[in-house]
């Protein structure tokens, strides 16, 4: 098993995404630990406890920050991407809404992950061209493949 792998397990307990969502707001965490399972935990957070609107813009706050504090500087081709995060938070915010199982939050951020953890979700709406572009890093741009849900 590569370090990646084991890094990027399903969560075993509650208590280990309280904590991963802790870091994630002091910005104390690893930039090794912020994996895609991790962003998608974290919007999983903010989508349980906050209006769809608060909770994209305290995940896109909270990038921002980390980002910063790991001394990720911004480029039209690296750092925090708009239309990516948007994507997932709508995603995010429709497993809450619709999907969310009883359990606790390792249950639940492990469902999330399992149901809508595919890196290629974003291209199934989007073409790489128009997804990679620094248009749609920058801000949101609507898919040109087929309809979000």
């Amino acid at each position: 098993m590569t370090a990646t792998v084991a890094r990027d397990r399903p969560f075993a307990s509650a208590e280990e995404v309280h904590r991963l969502v802790a870091a994630f707001t002091d910005c104390s965490l690893p930039h090794v630990r912020w994996t895609h399972r991790a962003h998608l935990t974290v919007a999983l957070w903010y989508a349980t406890h906050h209006p769809q609107e608060h909770a994209l813009e305290l995940m896109r706050e909270g990038i921002h920050r980390l980002n910063a504090a790991h001394g990720l500087v911004p480029t039209p081709t690296r750092g925090y991407h708009e239309t990516i995060t948007r994507l997932y938070m709508r995603v995010v915010a429709r497993f809450v809404r619709e999907e969310l199982s009883e359990g606790d939050w390792a249950t639940r951020a492990n469902l999330l992950f399992e149901r809508y953890g595919a890196r290629d979700l974003p291209l199934r709406h989007y073409s790489r061209n128009l997804l990679m572009s620094p248009a749609a890093r920058a801000g949101w741009v609507p898919p040109d493949l087929e309809p979000l849900p």
